[in-house]
């Protein structure tokens, strides 16, 4: 598996592995902009994941896709502004 790779388990059960492309802070949170691993770059999907990390936990982390619609924007907002020289847009 790639360093900048993670592997994503569904609801479902179904491993999808998925490239990490940035990562920021935001109020102490980490944030990662994630690409499914897919071999037609057009068709692949963009998440956001919020780390869901227990205070004090030294296990390995969890992250979640990130749903509320105004953390969404502001942390897309932020991805942007690091993306810009890539020509990409979240």
């Amino acid at each position: 598996m790639d360093n900048n790779a993670i592997i994503f388990t569904t609801d479902d059960g179904e491993e999808v592995t998925f490239n990490v492309l940035e990562q920021t802070t935001l109020g102490g949170v980490n944030y990662l902009l994630v690409a499914e691993d897919t071999d037609d770059e057009e068709d692949g999907s963009f998440l956001i994941l919020k780390e869901d990390r227990e205070d004090g936990g030294d296990d390995m982390a969890e992250f979640s896709v990130v749903e509320d619609e105004r953390e969404l924007q502001a942390v897309a907002k932020i991805f942007n502004e690091l993306l810009d020289d890539l020509d990409l847009e979240v």
